[in-house]
C-alpha cells in the first residue's frame, strides 16, 4: 500500500490544514479567525468538516483511510449516531461507511461543562474497485470533528483539479447539515450536486452571528457565487436588536463586497419555525422533552418587547428584504430569497421540525430542490457566468 500524505490539493471545502500530533485536521475557517474567537462552539462546528471531502485520481481497486472523528455525548439526550463517509466514484455512490473508535467529548446540557475521553483512530475501508483510472471522493461526516491519520491505497493518486464554478454559502446548523443522515445528504450539498458546483459550506450550527471575521473570510476566499442565510442565530441567542441588526448586516455585505464586488450575491433569510416567528429569543431547551429523553427547543422571549426591538424571525425577514433592496439599486449581483418559498407553512405540516428548530432529512432535500431551482433555474441570480 501507497501512503500518500493529506494536503490541501486533495482537499475541497477545508479552509485551513491543522498538523497535530496525530494527523491533519481540516477545518473550515482560518487559523487568524479562530484565533479572534476562542468560543468552544464555533471551535466544534469549525472543526467538523461538512461539505469538506478528499478528491483524488487513481486507478487503486483499495482504498484505505485512517481517521480520528470526535464523538459527541449529550448527558441526558439520546445518543448521537456515528458521523457517515461518503465514498463516490466518478460522481456515483458506492458505499457508506463509519468509524466507531475516536475521541469523545461528554457535554452536560444544562451546565455546559464538558469532558474528554482520548480515543484510537480507526481504519475505513473500500476494496474491489476497478483498477482503472477514476475520481474518488471521501466525504467526510458534516457532523462530526474528524482527523486524517492516513491515506493509503495500492496504486499512486493524484489530485484532481476544480472544474466549474465554486459556490461558497454561509449560514447556521440547518445550513451546517443538522438532522442530515450522511455529508452528501445536507442541503447545500445537494444543491450543489443539482446544480453542478463547487461547494463551500460555511455554515456553522449555533454559530452565525454575523461575525467580521466570518465576512472576512469570505471576502478573501475565491468564489464566483456567494449566499447567506442570516437570522435564525441571532433569534436564538437573542444577540441583537434591530437598531444594532440592521447596521451588522451592512458592514457584512459592505465586508464581502470588498473581495467580490460583482460575485452574484444572494441572501437567504430563515425558512418558517413557528415558535420564533412571532416570538423573540432566546431559545432554550425544552425541559419537559429533555425529562422523556427527546431533544427538543422552545422560545422564551416576550412578543411584548418587539416594539422596543427583540427580533423575530418575521421582524429579520421584513428588515432583510428592506436592507436588500435597498442596496440593490446600486448592487445590481445582490439578491433576497425569503426562506419561507424554501420551507413555509405547508411544508411544515407536512414534514414538521422534528425538534421543533431543524428541519429532517427529507425536508434537507425539499431544501436543496427549492434552492436550485430559485438561485440556479432559468431567472436565478446563480445563473450566469459572472466571476468575483
Amino acid at each position: 500500500m501507497i501512503t500518500t500524505p493529506v494536503t490541501g490539493d486533495l482537499l475541497r471545502g477545508a479552509l485551513d490544514l491543522e498538523q497535530t500530533d496525530r494527523g491533519v485536521l481540516p477545518h473550515r475557517l482560518p487559523a487568524w479567525a479562530r484565533a479572534q474567537y476562542d468560543d468552544g462552539q464555533m471551535s466544534m462546528v469549525e472543526s467538523q468538516p461538512s461539505g469538506v471531502r478528499l478528491v483524488f485520481r487513481t486507478s487503486a481497486t483499495v482504498v484505505e483511510l485512517e481517521t480520528l472523528p470526535t464523538k459527541r455525548d449529550y448527558i441526558g439526550a439520546p445518543p448521537r449516531p456515528d458521523g457517515v463517509y461518503d465514498v463516490l466514484v466518478d460522481g456515483q455512490l458506492v458505499t457508506q461507511l463509519t468509524a466507531t473508535g475516536g475521541d469523545v467529548v461528554t457535554i452536560d446540557l444544562m451546565t455546559g461543562a464538558t469532558s474528554q475521553r482520548p480515543g484510537q483512530p480507526e481504519t475505513l475501508r473500500v476494496a474491489g474497485l476497478a483498477a482503472v483510472p477514476k475520481t474518488v471522493e471521501i466525504w467526510l461526516p458534516h457532523d462530526e470533528t474528524t482527523e486524517l491519520v492516513a491515506l493509503r491505497t495500492d496504486a499512486p493518486i493524484e489530485p484532481v483539479p476544480v472544474a466549474g464554478r465554486v459556490w461558497l454559502h454561509h449560514g447556521s446548523s440547518i445550513s451546517h447539515g443538522s438532522n442530515a443522515t450522511h455529508p452528501k445528504g445536507t442541503w447545500p450539498a445537494l444543491a450543489a450536486a443539482q446544480a453542478g458546483v463547487e461547494l463551500v459550506n460555511l455554515g456553522f450550527g449555533g454559530s452565525a452571528y454575523l461575525q467580521p471575521f466570518i465576512a472576512r473570510t469570505i471576502r478573501d476566499t475565491p468564489a464566483d457565487l456567494i449566499s447567506l442565510k442570516l437570522g435564525i442565530n441571532i433569534v436564538n441567542s437573542d444577540g441583537l436588536r434591530l437598531r444594532s441588526f440592521t447596521p451588522a448586516v451592512h458592514g457584512f455585505i459592505d465586508t464581502i463586497r470588498d473581495g467580490h464586488p460583482d460575485t452574484p450575491l444572494l441572501v437567504v433569510s430563515p425558512i418558517l419555525c413557528p415558535i420564533h416567528e412571532d416570538t423573540p429569543g432566546p431559545t432554550n431547551w425544552d425541559l419537559s422533552a429533555l425529562a422523556a429523553g427527546e431533544l427538543r427547543f422552545t422560545a422564551t422571549g416576550n412578543p411584548d418587547e418587539i416594539p422596543a426591538g427583540k427580533l423575530t424571525l418575521s421582524v429579520i425577514r421584513t428588515e432583510l428584504a428592506r436592507i436588500v433592496t435597498q442596496r440593490a439599486l446600486t448592487d445590481p449581483n445582490l439578491h433576497y430569497l425569503d426562506g419561507r418559498d424554501l420551507y413555509g407553512e405547508a411544508d411544515n405540516v407536512a414534514h414538521p421540525l422534528p425538534d421543533d428548530l431543524h428541519p429532517d432529512a427529507a425536508t434537507h432535500d425539499l431544501l436543496a430542490t427549492r434552492f436550485t431551482d430559485h438561485a440556479f433555474g432559468p431567472k436565478g441570480p446563480f445563473t450566469g457566468d459572472a466571476r468575483g
